[in-house]
């Protein structure tokens, strides 16, 4: 079993800056592939950016550039670093793992089997 806790959402002001940070606990075996999804109020759950264990790294084209995931795998931790931050990154950030072998596109989250319970981002303009 895996246990994912976010944190470092918060409100800020477009153009600036936020981490967010999601906790694993559990086994860190079963953390082959992670991902950060977020959902806005009244839209789908989408794909933001994921990581393989060995740093392979995809963004969805709305936030490359801007947001960096990495990963620690000692300290069993995905980071998202986000900057230049706009009114429209505003949702509900959550951390999704897949425990073993990514099977389909990265940001299809029907393959994910753990998630976290969200941390809330607001950009104000």
């Amino acid at each position: 079993q895996v246990q994912l806790v976010e944190s470092g959402g918060g409100s800020v002001q477009a153009g600036g800056s936020l981490r967010l940070s999601c906790v694993v606990s559990g086994n860190s075996y079963d953390t082959d592939y992670m991902a950060w999804f977020r959902q806005a109020l009244g839209k789908e759950r989408e794909g933001v950016a994921g990581a393989s264990r060995y740093g392979n790294t995809m963004y969805a084209a709305s936030v490359e550039g801007r947001f960096t995931i990495s990963r620690d795998n000692a300290k069993k931790i995905l980071f998202l670093q986000m900057n230049s931050l706009k009114p429209e990154d505003t949702a509900m950030y959550y951390c999704a793992v897949v425990s073993w072998g990514l099977r389909r596109t990265w940001y299809d989250e029907s393959q994910y089997d753990y998630w976290g319970k969200g941390t809330q981002v607001t950009v104000s303009s």
